[in-house]
């Protein structure tokens, strides 16, 4: 625990959240953005004001520091508080090893690095960390929240202007006002009889205006999310609203063809706008409020002088129904976006199209601008969001994640996030202002089928699908070098004791030795009638064994690569070998859901162990030579007695295939991957699960380093994570 939390928990309850409260605004106002980052990037300042205090305020905290230099590496702590702040609070015994996920790729940022230090590397409970960044952290994506509560489509999404709060219209008649910082529902408002279609928040944040398919517009007071009054006019469903920027006229939109202003102190109407043939569906005002712009079915867009009620110019170019409109803050341009696909650039002043922008694959739903007019963001049927650059037309970036149509779309007042609204029920929060995460994660370009490691624990050995064998520094996961020679998918590996030598099975029914040091092939073995599944080398680096899918295990001399004889007794292909550490016996598992024991000396079977429901995949036996476990495709590992041949017991947990086994040196703990892409450790004498991994491929192999805490593993993706059990005495 540092310093500060110490001085933080030993003060009064008032005294400490007063501390919590003032202390980063008393810095950022005096200057000292020095001791404000070392402030923010503490993690029992972080964890302490989290329990006390709540997110919100805590991310307030990084907005005193975004003109200042370190802004750059502490947005990604603030992006990880909008995301998982919630979480943290509620699993706090699990915030250090959250943060340790989260932030791993960001290691090589000092302010980050800081951070990760003053987590407490383990508290109570086992896990297992990631020592290089193999998986990609959610913080690389713009995704930050999903927003679930409604029970039909959104259709309208608005920000307050202080940023801190969402609203939604749906299709289930309500409104519902969201906490933005937190992602929790505040209050729903019910009173609309039909869908709602659109919604508009005063300057002063005190009012909100809501239009429905009732044909009506609902006022609501924002605070208590009680309704003042009802607009009560048009003739058909009211598709758009818009307020002026001096809150005191409201501008709807309907699908009886008109526009009509309201004075929002009265609740009364001013006049009509009349001129479209079609369905009204889009409204925007400039931000002097001399000007409104409206969207319809008709396929045009019609600029109105607020003032008189008059047309000044219609705006025409799309092929389809004009969905959204929007305009930059400056009054020079509008955007707005068509059932045509396409979103168009138009000079405000002039009414002249200046470009058009082509991408979406379906309607164009909704448009907005950020604040500072350089981005547009649209929504469309496609199910996507796009980021397009205002100055040059380019599309940026696609947004994906929403499972049906993107009807409207909102940026925040300080143009960071955007907030979508879908027919999927959801409303979805993204990034907008954090930018791109540079890491690399580098791996196999295929499925990992297995990974070993030298006795020395110094380097790691990966085999894949790729055709290639990998090396890896154990202590930095970093890639050394890689073999390439083989001409099929690389299925097994093994290492002589000493680290010289590596053996590697292939889809051609050779194996191959290499120079570990040289990284030049040796000599090739040849022989098995089919695909080498296993290999196994014995503790004194004599002998291999291999296994294969012709059902027969051969012995090989290591010293010449002469065969020196066949173990046969399987019916179905050998899956898996291990040798006793007294180098006396063999146990091999098989599709046929056994596993055989072999005296090594002679070649004979001593006998079968039955139990499993299913192939049997990967096998270890115990440093003392006891026990040997099995994992198997039934989805569990059972432990056997090696001198009696019974089950002992049977570990249950894994939910999809299991298919490697490792032991650690001490032979206390047992390491399982599976197809669940779970990697977990097991307590041998407790028959209990500690920590588990999970990652986002299946687990095919794992290995434990000779330090019993250092464990590598490999997936489907190709990656080869490093990990280390921390927690442990």
């Amino acid at each position: 625990m540092s310093k500060l939390a110490d001085k933080l928990r030993a003060m009064s309850p008032e005294e400490r959240e007063y501390t919590l409260q003032s202390l980063p605004y008393h810095l950022a106002e005096e200057g000292q953005y020095k001791r404000l980052c070392h402030l923010l990037t503490d993690f029992d300042f972080l964890q302490i004001k989290l329990e006390r205090m709540g997110v919100a305020a805590l991310i307030d905290d990084y907005d005193l520091i975004q003109n200042h230099e370190s802004w750059k590496e502490l947005k990604w702590i603030q992006k990880a508080l909008y995301m998982f702040g919630e979480s943290l609070i509620k699993n706090t015994t699990q915030s250090d090893k959250q943060f340790w996920m989260l932030f791993l790729p960001f290691k090589y940022l000092p302010q980050i690095n800081r951070l990760l230090e003053t987590a407490p590397p383990y508290k109570d409970k086992s896990w297992l960390c990631l020592l290089s960044p193999t998986i990609k952290t959610p913080l690389a994506q713009p995704l930050i929240r999903t927003l679930t509560g409604h029970k039909n489509s959104v259709s309208a999404v608005a920000v307050t202007p202080d940023g801190k709060k969402v609203i939604s219209g749906s299709g289930d008649n309500t409104l519902k006002i969201w906490d933005l910082a937190t992602g929790k529902e505040e209050y729903t408002l019910r009173g609309h009889n039909d869908s709602v279609n659109a919604v508009a928040v005063t300057p002063d944040e005190k009012k909100l205006i809501s239009g429905s398919s009732d044909k009506t517009l609902k006022v609501w007071d924002l605070a208590t999310g009680k309704e003042k009054y009802t607009l009560r006019g048009h003739n058909d469903s009211v598709n758009a609203v818009a307020v002026t920027r001096d809150g005191k006229k409201v501008i709807s939109g309907s699908s009886d063809k008109t526009l009509k202003v309201w004075d929002l102190a009265t609740g009364k109407e001013k006049y009509t706008l009349r001129g479209h043939n079609d369905s009204v569906n889009a409204v925007a005002v400039t931000r002097d409020g001399k000007k409104v712009i409206s969207g319809s079915d008709d396929k045009t867009l019609k600029v109105w002088d607020l003032a008189t009620g008059n047309e000044e110019y219609t705006l025409t170019g799309h092929n389809d129904s004009v969905n959204a409109v929007a305009v930059t803050r400056d009054g020079k341009k509008l955007i707005s976006g068509s059932d045509d696909k396409t979103l168009k650039v138009w000079d405000l002043a002039t009414g002249k199209l200046e470009y058009t922008l082509t991408g979406h694959n379906d309607w164009v739903s909704a448009v907005a601008v950020t604040p500072d007019g350089t981005k547009v963001i649209s929504g469309s049927r496609d199910k996507t969001l796009k980021i397009w650059d205002l100055a040059t037309g380019k599309e940026e970036s696609t947004l994906t994640g929403h499972n049906d149509s993107v009807n409207a779309v909102a940026v925040t007042p300080d143009g960071t996030k955007v907030i979508s609204g879908s027919r999927d029920k959801t409303l979805k929060i993204w990034d907008l202002a954090t930018g791109k995460l540079e890491y690399t994660l580098t791996g196999h370009n295929d499925s990992v089928s297995a990974v070993a490691v030298t006795s020395d624990g110094t380097k790691v050995i990966s085999r894949s699908w790729d055709k290639t064998l990998k090396i890896w520094d154990l202590a930095t996961g970093k890639l050394e070098y890689t073999l390439t020679g083989h001409n099929d998918s690389v299925n097994a590996v093994g290492v002589t004791p000493d680290g010289k030598k590596v053996i590697s099975e292939i889809d051609d029914k050779t194996l191959k030795v290499w120079d570990l040091a040289t990284g030049k092939i040796e000599y090739i073995l040849t022989g098995h009638n089919f695909w080498v599944n296993a290999v196994a080398v014995t503790p004194d680096g004599q002998k291999l064994i291999s296994g294969s899918s012709d059902n027969t295990l051969k012995v090989w001399d290591l010293a010449t690569g002469k065969e020196e004889y066949i173990l046969t007794g399987h019916n179905f292909w050998v899956n898996a070998i291990a040798v006793t550490p007294d180098r006396k016996k063999v146990i091999s598992g098989s599709r046929e859901n056994t596993l055989k024991v072999w005296d090594l000396a002679t070649g004979k079977e001593e006998y079968t162990l039955t139990g499993h429901n299913y192939s049997v995949n990967a096998i270890a036996v115990t440093p003392d030579g006891k026990k040997v476990i099995s994992g198997s495709w039934d989805k569990t590992l059972k432990i056997w007695d090696l001198a009696t041949g019974k089950l002992e017991y049977t570990l249950t947990g894994h939910n999809f295939w299991v298919n490697a086994v490792a032991v650690t040196p001490d032979g206390k703990k047992v390491i399982s991957g599976s197809d669940d892409k779970t990697l977990k450790v097991w307590d041998l004498d407790r028959g209990e699960c500690i920590a588990t991994f999970t990652a986002e491929a299946w687990i095919t192999c794992c290995a434990v380093a000779p330090d019993g805490v250092t464990i590598v593993a490999g997936d489907s993706s190709g990656q080869v994570h490093f990990l280390r059990l921390m927690g442990i005495e």
